[in-house]
């Protein structure tokens, strides 16, 4: 299992936005599928059998779609890097996924790359089409978060912070500003680090955009046990982060994250339904989860 897997929050429109994703990249599948059952109407309000989750995989990379409804909207905060090793690959994916969307930069040659763009589909999701070199062979898709607002001048501290808290974890090089460059002087243009063994990017803006991170992106943290669990809640809730419902927390820097007992998949996925419903309903009402109070439910 894929240690850190994106999660998105779609708009009552996940179905159709994986079933476009998965015919534009190679080696792509839906993996499963799981629906809303009676247990927690009062929470989300979604009708019994309509698409919860879809588990999908992009490249051979595992992702999460959520129909989660419009508390959300996805926004540029999170885009993802597609390393791509030819301009064709960049422009079919560029004309597919620009197709409804919105241009953020348009396709052209730049000075990091020779074939570029950034484009939202038309869902909402960002993608950065980056022409790399041909012998590139690491990961394919990578999540890149943009420090805007007061979150702005703090992607650095967040490497460093995100590099301490998981294991398998190293900073992989930090790009700054120089002077007379497009933002203000030291600001990080571009880094690249890694966290149980995969890789991420941040970078930092200024400008006034009008966005931030929200719970539109998350990121799942599977564990084995409770202690690892804690570990990873309590590190990032710390310095002023904010714990939420069913395992979802934010972190200082307004980054999501689902920290989730591998357990609970089991327990979730058991032909019992009315021990898979009990399990639901604890869970829904749980901050951080726990193990032992799900593995109980199922009794």
């Amino acid at each position: 299992m894929q240690k850190i897997t994106p999660n998105f929050w779609f708009n009552r429109n996940a179905e159709e936005a994986v079933n476009l994703y998965t015919a534009v990249f190679p080696d792509s599948r839906v993996t499963q599928i799981t629906r809303y059952g009676k247990e927690g109407y009062e929470f989300h309000g979604m009708p019994e059998g309509t698409v919860l989750t879809i588990a999908f995989e992009l490249c051979g990379e595992a992702f999460v779609a959520l129909n989660g409804g419009p508390q959300f909207s996805l926004n540029p905060s999170v885009s993802f890097m597609v390393m791509c090793h030819t301009e064709d690959e960049v422009r079919t994916l560029w004309n597919k996924l620009g197709e409804g969307g919105t241009i953020l930069m348009g396709l052209d040659k730049y000075d990091w790359s020779a074939c570029y763009g950034w484009v939202n589909d038309r869902f909402g999701v960002s993608w950065q089409l980056y022409l790399c070199n041909e012998a590139y062979t690491g990961q394919k898709i990578v999540p890149t978060l943009m420090f805007t607002g007061a979150q702005c001048g703090k992607a650095e501290e967040a490497v460093h912070f995100y590099t301490s808290v998981f294991e398998d974890s190293a900073e992989e090089g930090i790009l700054r500003y120089a002077p007379g460059e497009e933002d203000r002087e030291g600001l990080v243009k571009h880094a690249q680090f890694r966290v149980r063994d995969y890789v991420l990017m941040a970078m930092d803006s200024s400008l006034p955009h009008p966005f931030s991170f929200n719970e539109a992106v998350s990121f799942i943290v599977p564990c084995h046990t409770q202690a690892e669990i804690d570990h990873y809640w309590d590190a990032l809730v710390a310095g002023g982060g904010a714990e939420s419902q069913c395992g979802w927390l934010k972190d200082k820097f307004g980054v999501s994250w689902q920290i989730v007992p591998l357990q609970l998949y089991r327990l979730l996925e058991q032909e019992d339904k009315e021990r898979a419903a009990r399990v639901t309903n604890a869970m829904l009402r749980m901050r951080k989860l726990i193990i032992a109070d799900l593995e109980a439910a199922s009794v």
